[in-house]
């Protein structure tokens, strides 16, 4: 077996000197076709947001039935695929259907989340989405990124509500170990302006 023979070089290969010129060349051209061209694209967010894919993972929603209840059977698919062990269900049986179990708890913690979309793929009852569009998943407190099956069900209206102002207003639906009584970051009466 012939082993390959190494290629003499110049110094100025050796010294890498040519290719550190071309690389700043290429970082300078750059520099300037950004400084004075500006044909880049800018949104004044938040007055302005940005048009999100269809396909896009945005926030988790729980789809529901047309009696209102959610379409979760609590059969542990999501919470089994999840690469990040991020979803707890705990299951309970219907009085009236024996049969069929629904979630009495779902939660989805958001800060171990990796938006796979694992989750809904799993569902066979499509109960779970990520068609919302939400890309603005932010709280003050860990406790407000848990979500859970009440906040999540909210989320078919369209409209994004501040975990935090929707635990205080919902205070059984809050997830356990979640402290009414914490200190918020920003007071109610003051604004959130620059």
């Amino acid at each position: 077996m012939n082993l390959p023979v190494e290629q003499k070089r110049t110094f100025l290969e050796r010294i890498y000197l040519v290719e550190i010129v071309k690389g700043l060349a290429i970082t300078l051209r750059h520099a300037l076709h950004n400084l004075f061209k500006q044909d880049f694209e800018t949104f004044e967010y938040p007055d302005v947001r940005k048009e999100m894919p269809e396909r896009y993972k945005g926030a988790h929603r729980l789809t529901t039935r047309p009696d209102g209840r959610v379409k979760c059977v609590a059969c542990m698919c999501c919470a089994q695929v999840c690469p990040a062990k991020c979803i707890t269900i705990e299951a309970g049986e219907l009085d009236d259907d024996p049969i069929e179990k629904y979630p009495v708890e779902f939660q989805i913690d958001m800060l171990r989340c990796i938006y796979c979309g694992f989750c809904v793929e799993a569902c066979p009852k499509d109960a779970i989405r990520m068609d919302t569009g939400i890309y603005e998943i932010n709280a003050f407190t860990r406790q407000d990124m848990i979500h859970d099956k009440a906040y999540m069900t909210d989320l078919m209206a369209g409209k994004k509500p501040l975990a935090e102002s929707f635990y205080r207003a919902h205070q059984d639906a809050a997830p356990p170990g979640y402290d009414l009584e914490e200190d918020r970051v920003l007071p109610v009466d003051e604004p959130r302006g620059l």
